[in-house]
């Protein structure tokens, strides 16, 4: 039997557990996950705000209002968008920016329309 040649050897890589630039480390992931929580939640309460004014209109008693209807929507479509445009797709300051501003949209919705 002829010696193999260098052509036929395959090569075996050795998987080592160090994080690529490619793989997003830990810190990232619980960030992402938290503001995609949010972002989620927020479409959520946009849903039950919406109900209980269809359910105003329809049965002639005063609802959230209208100024509610749309803030509660306007939150949750700026909290979705900043999180699959931005943070679901890049790192660093970015997707940094991207997470406070997500914050800032839950704590305003909620201050704005629950609690003051």
């Amino acid at each position: 039997m002829p010696a193999p040649r260098t052509s036929d050897v395959e090569t075996v890589e050795l998987a080592v557990n160090v994080p690529s630039p490619e793989q997003p480390r830990r810190t990232g992931r619980i960030w992402r996950g938290l503001t995609g929580s949010l972002a989620a939640g927020l479409v959520v309460l946009a849903i039950v705000v919406a109900v209980a004014q269809l359910v105003g209109w329809t049965t002639g008693a005063d609802g959230p209002g209208m100024v509610a209807l749309i803030g509660h929507l306007a939150g949750a479509a700026v909290a979705v968008a900043a999180q699959a445009l931005v943070i679901d797709r890049r790192r660093g300051a970015p997707a940094g920016v991207a997470a406070a501003g997500i914050l800032a949209v839950a704590a305003a919705t909620l201050w704005l329309f629950w609690w003051a």
